[in-house]
């Protein structure tokens, strides 16, 4: 009688593969929306210096004035719908505070919505320079804060510095 010989086949199975695929899908769909935040986050920090062409002129005249500007043509500004970059639609000045609304190459999640930069300054010395409030932050310590927050976009997409 001749020994059985066993033969050990190597390779995968058809359901060892098929697990394989599902731990793969489950890792994505947790993977995928983890860097959209991550990539709308990027857009909202990337638009953040548009704004500082309208800080300039706001601030300018609280030192000298003491008084906001009222709006783009006060700045010495072009039309809110022409000041623009890749993810940014218009940027607009209304009272002090600075408005960037989102769009062009932003992100669905955040296109038309819009963050807000407030003045915050002290009102017995004008000398003190204007502190910028990027949209939910809280203001400084005996600091008053100028203007309307229009900031609407999710909380999760805002950078630290403007929560």
């Amino acid at each position: 009688m001749t020994p059985k010989v066993w033969h050990k086949h190597t390779g995968f199975t058809a359901i060892e593969m098929m697990v394989v695929v599902v731990i793969l899908g489950i890792l994505a769909a947790i993977a995928i929306p983890s860097s959209l935040g991550r990539i709308i986050k990027e857009q909202v920090v990337v638009a953040l210096p548009l704004a500082d062409i309208a800080k300039t002129p706001i601030a300018a005249s609280w030192t000298a004035t003491k008084t906001l500007l009222v709006d783009n043509k006060e700045a010495g500004l072009p039309a809110p719908d022409n000041i623009v970059s890749n993810f940014v639609s218009a940027v607009e000045v209304q009272n002090g505070a600075i408005h960037m609304t989102f769009g062009n190459k932003a992100n669905a999640q955040i296109k038309g919505k819009i963050l807000s930069f407030r003045p915050a300054v002290i009102e017995a010395s004008q000398i003190v320079p204007v502190a910028w409030v990027c949209g939910n932050a809280k203001v400084p310590d005996k600091m008053t804060l100028k203007g309307e927050n229009k900031t609407n976009i999710p909380e999760g997409y805002l950078p630290y510095l403007c929560r």
